[in-house]
């Protein structure tokens, strides 16, 4: 095994244990998080692997092997760096609640593809959390692992994400997605067993990352908040009569409450038809979520646009942008013997356009976080 052949090499020791955690990709629900809403994420096949060893004397050792050279020691946690301040990061948000975390040798190999929005970021953090939950015996369930991921990248890193990413590589399993109330964490496992099914989500990764899109994601979220406050509720997932809500609100806000109550009934409606069995007829709740995105909540771009338009002329039984917006991923849901033909379609528009040829990545639902050795 590479990381712990690179363990060896690093540290000239044996690790104590090697650990894995996915990366995600979201489902359905997109900028729900922040709206107290529901997501339906499911863990992908590709994440990190961590071996790891305890230490005694404080200090904490990181190396990972797609940033060669790149190997810090530290004693004071703020003197860590780029990369390895998100495992560092664990460290810090466990001493910080209390917890008997004296320090650890860390060597890291990740297989989660580079720009396409994946959280290569959350996996790094749940699998470092879940390696020292062990061996310092902390006994932390999988929802506490998931919130120090999310501190140590709120607090420590500076990136105020929800916990939708940790959650997912904390908590997901093979052949499944991860229903999540984002307001009281409340979560469970819904079947998404594509394989039986003959068929696979799609991943296209437009590989564009317009300029706009940090300010854009702040504005939006302001929005959202400035919308609650006017029709009186706590978060715009408290909104219960939509026609009402609408009559009270203009320009921006109403279009942004249109798609976060509207997103969150179709993160329910998908959940319905997964557990009926209805794998193929998600297709459907696909397309309305990318129209509402591109359209009340205004955050898609031409390159995910085509992406989506061509992926479902090309066969697909639907699809839509996934993420933050402005640029990063689509998804398609596609039957196996319809793959080719939609990769085709797709790479043909893009070329038509005079655009880089988007890349792919077939994902069914993989397991959470977990000790391999």
């Amino acid at each position: 095994m590479r990381v712990v052949d690179a363990f060896r090499e690093a540290y000239g020791t044996e690790p104590a244990g090697v650990w894995h955690a996915p990366g995600r990709v979201n489902l359905m629900g997109e900028h729900t998080d922040y709206n107290d809403g529901f997501v339906l994420p499911f863990a992908v096949p590709w994440g990190a692997t961590a071996a790891v060893a305890p230490r005694t004397d404080g200090v904490v050792r990181v190396m990972s092997l797609q940033a060669p050279g790149e190997s810090q020691a530290v004693d004071d946690l703020d003197e860590a760096r780029g990369w390895a301040r998100y495992a560092v990061g664990v460290v810090w948000a466990m001493r910080d609640r209390g917890l008997p975390v004296k320090g650890a040798d860390v060597a890291v190999d990740g297989d989660v593809p580079q720009g396409a929005g994946l959280s290569s970021s959350a996996a790094l953090e749940i699998v470092v959390a879940l390696a020292l939950n062990d061996l310092y015996d902390l006994g932390l369930e999988r929802m506490e692992l998931a919130r120090i991921g999310q501190r140590a990248e709120n607090d420590f890193v500076g990136m105020p994400c929800g916990i939708m990413d940790q959650a997912t590589s904390a908590l997901g399993r093979e052949g499944h997605a991860l229903f999540l109330d984002c307001r009281s964490l409340a979560s469970r496992p819904i079947p998404f067993d594509l394989s039986t099914h003959g068929m696979r989500i799609l991943i296209i990764n437009t590989g564009v990352h317009h300029e706009l899109a940090d300010g854009q994601y702040a504005k939006r979220r302001q929005e959202c908040e400035s919308a609650a406050k006017h029709l009186g509720v706590p978060a715009l997932r408290d909104v219960t009569d939509l026609a009402a809500a609408l009559q009270r609100l203009t320009g921006p806000e109403r279009d942004r409450t249109q798609h976060i109550v509207t997103e969150n009934h179709r993160v329910e409606a998908m959940v319905g038809l997964l557990r009926a069995g209805a794998v193929q007829e998600i297709g459907a709740v696909l397309n309305a979520s990318h129209i509402s995105m591109r359209d009340q909540f205004q955050i898609s771009c031409a390159e995910l646009d085509v992406a989506v338009e061509s992926a479902i002329k090309g066969g697909a039984r639907g699809a839509r942008m996934t993420g933050g917006g402005f640029g990063g991923s689509a998804i398609a849901l596609v039957a196996d013997d319809r793959v080719d033909s939609v990769r085709a379609r797709v790479l043909a528009a893009y070329e038509e356009r005079g655009w880089a040829p988007p890349t792919f990545y077939s994902a069914t639902p993989a397991a959470g976080a977990r000790r391999i050795r």
